[in-house]
């Protein structure tokens, strides 16, 4: 924070200078406020194994409120609170952590503090945003799954001056983990799923990315990304150097074209690929599971569908590289411990198909009420993991996911979005054979925003 601070008053002392007083105040009084209202409400139903007699529970409330200064040459300002606050008229057997800080606690964090500098009026489309702030790329991101999302102190630089081309380079420094990340207690679960090897970093404060990951000090990660998009293609390229933890490698391409048969219906096919590998000093050696730590992996995967007027169905592959039986589990799987989760084949809980030897498969379907004058959209999914003994578990399954996600925004309050979203993983965790985990999950979810 103190960094951040430094900056912004530095920038200020300049343009006060340049300006004067009066252009200075209105920079803030021209500000806008916005926001988010969040309640959540989980109740979970554990079955299969020694958690089957366990019903987990907990509704919160809280969201964000933020400021954001008016812009004046180019420069502007914004800061972001974020809470969330347990309700307690509920009777809760097991609380879910995946709503609250660290302990169980209700915490607030400022979760944005950034300056934002806008070169249009020198004649470039590019833009400098410096801070903390969200953060959204292939291998790193803010994971709003639960109540709270992860932010990160970030400077980046973006640039749109090429027509459908959109460059980024950053280097983020720390990160505070939301809510979510209270789900994970480390190891090769929580490594290939968006959250640290080593366990639980604690909700709500910066922590540098090393000290997260693994428990050791490093300089971050360095970011650059080129994507294009146009009408009927795309394609991403980015590439994330975590200093003394391994270099992550991710390409992404998708068309989408008219069927020839009938032009109301649109087919669509993307594939993705991610390269890692160990960097540096290797610190990944310190969370390792009785190997050497080292990470050279490879993944793949290939998604087909298509569009027809308010349905989209699609059906997605992936696969990663399997481990010798004397191999490390990190060696062959694709370590995501900041957020990042851009898998075709994940579930709504359910993350393996990063793990070591892992054979995925998703079917998937989403179908919009709009046409019918209802503002009103349901989706159905299912998805299987098939996982080999050396994949860190020490037992070869299948590990499976079905679940809904309904969304409604009723006419009578704009802006308001209701949410009622289940899963319902089978085999989810297996380490001896027949000893299983499995739940049935529902949330609901209000936000309102502003």
């Amino acid at each position: 924070m103190k960094k951040t601070v430094a900056i912004s008053a530095a920038f200020f002392l300049t343009v006060s200078t340049m300006q004067g007083a009066e252009d200075l105040s209105s920079m803030f009084s021209q500000g806008k406020t916005s926001g988010q209202i969040r309640m959540f409400y989980v109740d979970r139903e554990y079955q299969g194994g020694a958690g089957n007699d366990v019903h987990r529970n907990t509704m919160v409330a809280g969201g964000y409120l933020k400021y954001e200064t008016a812009a004046l040459s180019g420069l502007s300002a914004a800061a972001a609170f974020y809470a969330t606050k347990q309700i307690h008229w509920l009777d809760y057997e097991v609380q879910d952590p995946s709503l609250l800080g660290t302990g169980m606690q209700s915490y607030s964090v400022m979760g944005e503090a950034y300056i934002n500098y806008d070169m249009s009026h020198l004649g470039t489309k590019s833009s400098a945003k410096l801070g903390y702030q969200r953060y959204d790329v292939p291998m790193m991101g803010s994971d709003d799954a639960r109540m709270l999302p992860n932010t990160f102190e970030v400077y980046k630089l973006t640039n749109t001056d090429i027509e459908n081309v959109s460059f980024q380079l950053a280097h983020v420094s720390a990160i505070a983990y939301g809510t979510f990340s209270n789900i994970y207690s480390g190891g090769i679960l929580g490594a290939t799923s968006g959250y640290p090897a080593k366990g639980n970093a604690g909700t709500g404060t910066y922590h540098n990315l090393g000290q997260a990951a693994v428990g050791k000090d490093t300089k971050g990660v360095s970011h650059a990304m080129v994507s294009f998009k146009n009408k009927n293609f795309n394609a991403k390229v980015s590439d994330d150097y975590a200093w003394d933890l391994y270099n992550t490698l991710y390409a992404e391409a998708g068309v989408s074209w008219n069927c020839l048969l009938n032009d109301d219906v649109h087919p669509f096919v993307s594939l993705q690929a991610i390269k890692q590998k160990s960097v540096g000093d290797d610190y990944m050696q310190l969370s390792a599971m009785g190997g050497d730590g080292t990470v050279d992996s490879f993944y793949w995967a290939a998604k087909a569908g298509a569009n027809y007027a308010g349905l989209t169905a699609y059906a997605a592959y992936s696969q990663t590289g399997a481990n010798d039986a004397d191999e490390d589990p990190y060696k062959n799987a694709i370590i995501t411990q900041f957020g990042g989760m851009p898998a075709y084949t994940q579930g709504m809980v359910t993350r393996h198909q990063f793990i070591a030897g892992t054979k995925s498969y998703k079917v998937a379907a989403e179908y919009s009420f709009k046409e019918q004058g209802a503002n009103l959209s349901t989706a159905l999914y299912y998805v299987s993991f098939d996982m080999d003994v050396n994949s860190g578990y020490g037992v070869e399954r299948t590990a499976t996911e079905a679940g809904f996600d309904i969304q409604y925004y009723p006419e009578a309050v704009k802006n308001l979005q209701l949410r009622l979203r289940g899963n319902f993983p089978r085999d989810f965790a297996e380490t001896t054979a027949g000893n299983d985990t499995g739940w049935s999950e529902y949330r609901l979810i209000a936000n309102y925003n502003f």
